[in-house]
């Protein structure tokens, strides 16, 4: 469960969207005292710490603010705020893999700065939301993956919308031009400290200590990293622009052509013949917003006869156990190859001097999260192989931590995995 907002900073929320909803030209232009009020401040800090994270350029750590005293570093900074002292850190890059094998860098913010960008955001966040289009579920109160599988599933399906251009964006968290998201961002808000405070983030420089130990510092001309509190948030904010373009031009109507989009994922589903068409459009239209679309991933689909991957799903030809076919979803095969390796990760000798209990408590987390998301469509098979799999590694790594050999099926048999540990076990769920 989360945190529950504070009833004072819930009502200033709702005041601020309320606001936002009944005059959408209105410019929001008194903020910047609400940013450093205590109640905000202390939520956002909460907030911060719940999401956990590593630490920043800075070095400083949660469990070092609490040894100072969390009320004393948060009064500290919400002095710096009033006065008008307070400067953003550069970033620390960090790069994790892709499942591609390829690198995504992220750049990681200081717990400072992590906190004073989720106050913004609790402050603005209500406000662009007024603003979201409902094709945009990505990041959203109340909106999540699940749901935009769903709405593109209908588009495909009772929409008749089977020419499906699959559109995937170069790097576009980190491409967003600066100087046209701001400008999006005032035309929402005309407070000028928070828009300076927001420009100072995009500019923040990214530090990295390369493999001989030296520090490099480099400008930030383009983007919002991910790895800020805030970048999620103007992302939305920008990927709006290209939305209003596509229903205001009215290309949504003349090619019967509905996007669903997911942060920097997104389809466009067509009536059959227009696909083409579409995926034109959508070149031109990113090209204005200063977005390049990677040509080698987006590509034109026409199901049932193909099929594509949307946020983690196949969309495609399926068969019933009877063998009738129809256009449906189930888990795409980089989704299982990916939990495969998670439970993998889980289950080999460098856990062995931890306890069974951990371990299992580990996987079931995984296990868990993954079915509660993959469970539109058939999915029985992947269930099966996913049980059968964790059952093996899990019996494969008891033994080696007794130092035992064998497959250990007839020491630790299926009764004993799951009624003795209490190891999950994916069902399918019966309707």
């Amino acid at each position: 469960m989360g945190l529950a907002t504070p009833i004072k900073v819930r009502k200033l929320q709702e005041k601020l969207q309320a606001k936002a909803k009944a005059e959408p030209s209105f410019r929001f232009y008194s903020l910047w005292d609400k940013v450093y009020r205590e109640d905000v401040l202390t939520h956002a800090y909460r907030r911060c710490r719940a999401n956990g994270g590593a630490a920043g350029l800075d070095g400083v750590t949660f469990k070092d603010i609490e040894t100072q005293g969390e009320e004393q570093w948060l009064g500290n900074l919400q002095q710096e705020l009033k006065d008008k002292q307070y400067r953003p850190s550069p970033l620390r890059r960090h790069w994790i893999p892709k499942a591609n094998g390829k690198m995504r860098p992220l750049g990681i913010p200081t717990i400072r700065d992590r906190v004073v960008q989720m106050a913004v955001v609790m402050l603005i966040g209500p406000i662009f939301e007024a603003d979201m289009q409902p094709q945009q579920y990505g990041f959203r109160p109340g909106l999540d993956a699940k749901m935009a599988v769903r709405r593109a599933y209908f588009h495909i399906t009772r929409g008749g919308r089977r020419e499906v251009v699959d559109a995937d964006l170069s790097d576009y968290f980190n491409t967003i031009p600066h100087d046209a998201l701001l400008k999006s961002v005032a035309r929402r808000l005309s407070d000028g400290q928070v828009l300076q405070l927001i420009r100072a983030w995009l500019k923040a420089p990214v530090t990295e200590q390369d493999e001989s130990g030296h520090w490099t510092s480099t400008a930030t001309r383009r983007g919002t990293p991910q790895g800020g509190v805030i970048s999620p948030l103007l992302a939305n904010v920008y990927f709006r622009r290209f939305l209003l373009a596509w229903y205001g031009w009215g290309l949504a109507t003349k090619l019967d052509a509905q996007i669903v989009n997911y942060a920097d994922d997104l389809v466009i589903c067509c009536r059959p013949g227009n696909g083409q068409e579409a995926m034109k459009w959508m070149r031109h239209i990113m090209s204005r917003l200063g977005l390049t679309v990677n040509e080698e991933k987006t590509r034109l689909a026409r199901l049932p006869g193909e099929s594509i991957d949307f946020l983690g799903y196949t969309f495609g030809q399926c068969y019933t156990h009877k063998g009738r076919p129809f256009i449906g979803t189930r888990p795409s095969k980089k989704a299982l190859r990916r939990v495969r390796q998670r439970i993998h990760d889980e289950t080999t000798r460098r856990w062995n001097q931890k306890p069974v209990q951990t371990r299992v408590k580990e996987i079931n987390a995984i296990l868990r999260g993954w079915c509660g998301y993959f469970d539109q469509g058939p999915v029985y098979k992947e269930y099966k192989f996913l049980a059968n799999y964790t059952e093996r590694r899990l019996r494969r790594w008891l033994m080696k931590k007794h130092k035992r050999r064998g497959t250990g099926y007839r020491q630790y048999p299926d009764r004993f995995l799951y009624e003795e540990l209490g190891l999950y076990k994916p069902q399918v769920k019966r309707s």
